[in-house]
């Protein structure tokens, strides 16, 4: 079965072509970062038109590089939550008109399910249950999955997802939009026990918080730059990143020992993040724990992901009304 899968939850336009839910044929995506970066964030109304003016030439370029007709299409699969609700209707209204014009299948997808079913095109079918890590722009929850397509919520965010603190962090100290991957690339020349940040939330169960991470951070640097200190850009995101990343992985392995399981999957654009992934494999794997994380590409918004959680849910007979329409708050559980 060939799923057309699409994506367009917030500032990436993606499209791709997987063959029976593991071999993926073409998995493009159109990046806005250019558009959002002089504003510091994604901008939902541009964000929704650049959707617009990709979607449908990017559909005929995933098409090419499967090597395939649109006719050959056999299931289509779009992202129909949660995400920017103008961003999430143009793919779902495109996605709509491909598969009532071939007459073919119709499944809306979670996009945090897509997160976790990326593992599927790299390591293969995943054998419940485990717990999941997902943290993204937007998103920062664990997740126990006892059977398929089933999720129980652990723990989340109380404010700010991991993705969004990097990234406010980083503005802060003059790097770039988006601002995770710069301050990935800093931290790794970078000392993290240079400054001793509180390690957020340790305390709160499964649940995480980063807005007093990212005072702290703040505070720390006008302080010492009220002294007369300059700040080493290296050390400040080492000790940052460090901060995040130790309660993140200390809480993931808790949930996996307290729910039994023997297995830790890790999904979001955030799993990119160098220390988080070093991190949690050689923390887990100590404890006896198989992990798998996506390769760095499969990790951000991608379409193939999709295509991928899709054709799971069509094999089993689901089919999604065409009367859906866009979620933008869309819960896992």
């Amino acid at each position: 079965m060939r799923v057309l899968g699409i994506e367009t939850s917030c500032d990436e336009t993606a499209v791709a072509v997987v063959e029976d839910g593991r071999h993926v044929r073409s998995n493009l995506i159109a990046s806005q970062e250019h558009l959002h970066e002089k504003f510091g964030g994604v901008v939902p109304e541009v964000a929704s038109r650049a959707h617009l003016e990709n979607i449908n030439p990017l559909i005929t370029e995933a098409l090419v590089e499967a090597g395939m007709w649109v006719a050959e299409v056999d299931a289509v699969a779009v992202t129909v939550g949660p995400g920017l609700v103008g961003a999430l209707l143009v793919g779902i209204a495109c996605a709509k008109a491909v598969a009532m014009a071939l007459g073919v299948p119709f499944v809306g997808v979670n996009h945090l399910e897509g997160h976790i079913y990326a593992n599927v095109l790299e390591h293969g079918p995943i054998e419940e249950p485990f717990v999941s890590f997902i943290v993204s722009g937007g998103h920062t929850m664990l997740v126990h999955v006892p059977e398929p397509h089933v999720y129980e919520l652990l723990g989340q965010t109380l404010d700010d997802a991991a993705g969004e603190a990097f990234d406010k962090v980083a503005r802060f100290i003059g790097l770039g939009f988006p601002g995770g991957p710069e301050l990935d690339r800093l931290a790794r020349t970078g000392d993290p026990h240079a400054v001793r940040f509180p390690r957020a939330a340790a305390d709160r169960g499964y649940d995480f918080s980063l807005s007093g991470l990212k005072t702290a951070v703040v505070r720390h640097v006008k302080a010492e730059r009220a002294r007369g200190h300059e700040v080493s850009p290296d050390d400040l995101a080492a000790s940052f990143q460090e901060a995040v990343v130790e309660v993140q992985v200390d809480k993931t392995i808790a949930a996996a020992k307290d729910k039994g399981v023997g297995m830790i999957v890790l999904g979001g654009g955030v799993v990119a993040n160098t220390r988080l992934r070093e991190l949690m494999a050689s923390r887990a794997g100590a404890e006896g724990f198989e992990v798998l994380i996506p390769p760095p590409e499969l990790c951000t918004d991608n379409a193939a992901m999709i295509a991928c959680a899709g054709y799971y849910r069509l094999v089993e007979g689901e089919r999604t009304p065409l009367e859906v329409s866009a979620s933008p708050g869309l819960q896992l559980a």
